[in-house]
This record gives structure tokens, sequence and C-alpha cells, in this order.
């Protein structure tokens, strides 16, 4: 099965539609898959619930696809550093399900696994576990929380071979694991695609299993999310 498609829209035809829930992988701007991002925006779908740590910044990342309103809800653990998310929150056009981090990732990875629900601590007495089902373990309370496994996933990794065995690189890996295991299709955007066997095999940090299509971006723009410089001390 050849998983190498010529452009990020045309490795989103055909699976992306309204209404769904998708994931998206990166943390702040670190690790986003912006050609997958952009290709998304000028599909028009509509009516999304988007899973992602956060919602990218105004008029980038997933911040594309709030100024052209076609995110109806965002599952993250982060809400700064955007405007136009804090706005649309605010005046009750943006729902948002606010879901600690570490729970995030854990929702994500469990549903790659295929397990439907676990228990954790964190929230418990909290807002986050109202309407949640509690459970007593050795004397302490814990929550269940659902696993997502959602319609569509979109990663972002540096390396890939023609498989989809996927490299990471540094802390651009953060969120895009777990994001790509939990799809049902996972489209992934690489920097750099190598024949199938180029990659040993110990170095290998995602098989391709998990990867159902691939789209190579050999140059992505990787905005820093918040510059700050000091001015030189003088000798």
């Amino acid at each position: 099965m050849r998983k190498i498609y010529p452009s990020a829209a045309a490795a989103l035809d055909g699976i992306v539609r309204d209404s769904q829930l998708l994931a998206v992988g990166g943390f702040g701007l670190c690790g986003i898959p912006e050609a997958l991002i952009e290709a998304l925006r000028a599909s028009g779908a509509k009516n999304l619930t988007v899973v992602s740590n956060n919602a990218g910044v105004d008029g980038f990342g997933l911040g594309k696809l709030l100024e052209t309103r076609q995110i109806r809800k965002m599952i993250s653990s982060y809400v700064g550093e955007n405007k136009e998310f804090e706005r649309q929150y605010l005046a009750g056009e943006l729902e948002l399900e606010f879901t600690p981090q570490g729970t995030l990732a854990e929702k994500l990875r469990a549903g790659g696994a295929g397990i439907p629900a676990f228990f954790t601590r964190t929230g418990v007495g909290t807002m986050v576990a109202e309407g949640k089902e509690t459970r007593e373990f050795d004397g302490k309370t814990y929550v269940m929380e659902r696993s997502l496994v959602p319609d569509v996933s979109l990663g972002k990794a540096w390396m890939a071979d023609e498989s989809g065995n996927l490299v990471f690189r540094r802390t651009a890996r953060n969120f895009n694991p777990a994001v790509i295991m939990a799809g049902r299709i996972s489209v992934v955007e690489v920097e750099k695609i190598v024949p199938t066997g180029s990659i040993d095999p110990d170095a290998v940090h995602l098989p391709g299993i998990y990867v159902h299509r691939l789209v190579l971006n050999p140059n992505p723009e990787k905005r820093i999310e918040k510059r700050t410089i000091r001015d030189k001390a003088p000798a």
C-alpha cells in the first residue's frame, strides 16, 4: 500500500468531513503539522471538534481554523497565546473541554492502545470530575476518563521511510506519537522521506502500522511561539 501523497490537500482528500473529531499534534507551535493545518483550512470542513494541547496562536497553527470559524469545540489543556480563542470562548461561540495535560496525553495513548477508559486521581474533587464516574482503590478516589479515538489525526515527524516508520526530532515529538496512534486514519507530515529499510530499526520512534498517509513538507516555517531577547551587556 503506497502511503506517500503528492500534497497535503491530496492527503486529506476523501477523509476530512464536517463535524468530525480530529486530533492535531504539537505543543505550542513546536511540532505542528503546518501544511496539513493549511490544507484542512482550505478544505472548508466545519463544525469540527479538535483535540490538541493548545490552539496555536493568532494567525498561525490551529489559530487559522479559529479565524475561519471551522472549529466548534476544542479539547485541550492550554488556551493561552490566542486572543481569538479567548474572544470566541467568552462570547459563547466556542466550546471548550478543558483537560489536564497528563490526562489528555493518556486519553490519546489509551485510545491508540485500544483501552476505552482509565482511572486517574487527577481532577478528583474539581470541576474536571463533574458528571464522571468515580471509584475508590486502596482508600483513594479516582475519576474515570474516557479515551479518545479521533476520526482523523494529523501529526508531524522529522523523517519517515516509505512504509511510514517515523523518527521525531527532539521536543517536536511531544504529543505527536500519541495523536498518530489514536487516529482511525492518521496523516503525517514529514521533512524527509527515505527508502524503506534506510532507518535503523532501533531508531524508529513510531512504527508505520499507525501511519496511513504521508506528505512531504521539506521546509516548514517553524515559527517561535514567543521570542524574547535581551540586550547584550556592555563589556
